[in-house]
């Protein structure tokens, strides 16, 4: 039996929460019923919790598609600080197993989890399934669970600092405004050997045993050894509705690109969130492990996730971000690859980039990416490939924002390790401050090489992104915006996490450190 894509979504306006009662199940307690949310959603008109899908769908209809083929439990699943998901099962019996779920069923304890912020005596929160965002079997998993992403609920009302709500937020303002931002993630990640011996893994042999190359980008061959995976990867999430139109092996040794359509930004992200759950668990199916660490190998290049955004009409979604008039194909006048509404979105995303990079490249690790070197050369095959300057210009790949192609700009800024929902409800929120204010984003870099000009002092370039989490800390602690954006509660759990990730790092005394200072002095 094919894996099915069980979220039969049907786009209407998304009906307004009102009041109504529900139970949690068999409990139906007064206190329970103050901890759940209290909808009265039509259940054959179901909508998504958040405000930019408009999506719906028939919930006793997809109850029954879930028990037809063959699934056993659900997993309501939220997000961690870190975009990971998170979940209790639910077993499907006398068909409600969907339907409880979406209506909150399911308690967490927040203070068991990174960026959640409570305390272990707080009430529980509850996870709000959205199955009009996803509902698919997991291919994985014998297709007997129901993968759902989830919102949480705090005392009946949206948890301020679930990433899904934040996102939810700042498009309800998009909405408000008549737009609909749409995204695209571009999916980094090695794929190595695994091995029960630390040492030995530490070593990240690539799972093909062909012989490495210098420059392995684009090999067939390499492509082609590792297709049994591969193609298990690409069946499966083409099975669940992705549309997958391109992969090839990328730059360093290991490293693997997917790119798959684009969608309503929420909708992609939670597509981003289990893609990396699938990949790391059909590669491990092949004697391997998948890592989305941003730089795994200090010689080699590391993983982006680069986001391409465009904003459209909220009802027609017509994209805005295009001119009224065709651009030729072959333009590289940045104004006539954004229209005028775009620019001034893209000056709002260059107005707060440094914290964007902050959200959107989380980790200590991060940063080794984005390393720029005087000889232009930072990685064995000659090139970082990530961004290192505040710039923005054409198809010029050096660049921090890189405008490929008329209607949209790529943020080439972003890792493998991003939480793609607070990121994007940054870029969002900034893109809407730009249009607000008509912000100009300022000179274009154009096809500048700016690997190569950025050592020269008489340049007049761009300046530097944060050098290091450290520095983006900094950046992200000092824009009001990305505290309006995340909410008290999430702004100071966020900080206080990554001050103490950063904190670690700097204590640390690497072999790196020993080797070169130890017996320095005899």
């Amino acid at each position: 039996m094919k894996t099915l894509l069980l979220s039969s979504r049907r786009y209407i306006t998304r009906p307004a929460i009102t009041n109504g009662n529900v139970c949690r199940r068999c409990f139906g307690s007064s206190s329970t019923n103050d901890i759940l949310p209290k909808f009265s959603y039509d259940p054959k008109k179901w909508p998504s919790t958040v405000s930019s899908n408009k999506a719906v769908v028939d919930l006793q209809h997809l109850e029954q598609t879930l028990v037809q083929a063959g699934v056993k439990y659900v997993a309501p699943s939220f997000l961690d600080m870190h975009g990971i998901p998170k979940t209790k099962m639910v077993p499907i019996t006398n068909k409600t197993g969907l339907i409880s779920c979406s209506k909150g069923s399911e308690l967490f304890t927040g203070a068991a989890v990174d960026g959640v912020p409570q305390s272990i005596s707080d009430d529980e929160v509850c996870a709000v399934a959205d199955p009009a965002s996803l509902c698919v079997q997991l291919p994985y998993a014998k297709k007997e669970v129901a993968y759902v992403p989830a919102s949480l609920y705090y005392k009946g009302e949206p948890f301020e600092p679930c990433s899904r709500n934040i996102y939810s937020r700042v498009a309800q303002k998009a909405k408000d405004m008549g737009y609909l931002m749409k995204l695209g993630i571009e999916a980094e990640f090695f794929v190595l050997k695994d091995s029960q011996d630390l040492a030995e893994m530490r070593q990240q042999e690539p799972l093909s045993s062909l012989e490495n190359l210098h420059k392995p980008c684009y090999d067939v061959s390499r492509l082609i050894d590792n297709l049994p995976w591969m193609s298990e990867l690409v069946d499966s999430i083409n099975d669940l509705g992705y549309k997958v139109y391109s992969f090839d092996h990328e730059d360093a040794i290991g490293q693997f690109e997917v790119d798959f359509d684009y969608d309503e930004a929420s909708v992609m992200c939670d597509k981003f969130v289990l893609l990396r759950m699938l990949v790391c668990s059909i590669v491990r199916k092949h004697g391997g492990y998948a890592s989305w660490m941003p730089k795994p190998m200090a010689s080699r290049t590391g993983s982006g996730a680069h986001l391409n955004v465009s904003l459209h009409n909220f009802e027609t979604e017509e994209n805005l971000f295009l001119q009224q008039q065709a651009t030729p194909a072959n333009s590289d006048d940045e104004q006539q690859q954004l229209s005028e509404l775009g620019m001034h979105f893209l000056g709002g995303v260059m107005k707060h980039l440094d914290a964007i990079v902050a959200v959107a490249c989380p980790t200590v690790n991060s940063y080794k990416r984005m390393v720029w070197t005087p000889s232009s050369a930072s990685d064995t095959t000659g090139f970082s490939w990530a961004p290192v300057v505040a710039s923005y210009g054409s198809n010029n790949r050096t660049n921090a924002i890189r405008l490929p192609a008329p209607g949209r700009l790529e943020i080439r800024s972003s890792d493998s390790a991003v939480n793609p929902h607070l990121a994007s409800a940054l870029v969002l929120a900034a893109g809407l401050e730009g249009i607000e204010q008509q912000i100009d984003p300022g000179p274009s870099r154009g096809h500048d090489n700016l690997y190569q000009t950025l050592g020269d002092k008489d340049s007049g370039g761009p300046k530097l992104l944060p050098r290091n989490l450290g520095e983006a800390i900094h950046a992200f602690e000092i824009d009001p915006l990305a505290k309006a954006v995340f909410g008290d509660r999430m702004h100071e759990s966020w900080l206080q996490y990554r001050k103490a990730e950063w904190n670690d790092y700097c204590k640390h005394v690497s072999n790196w450190e020993v080797e070169r200072y130890l017996r320095q002095f005899g």
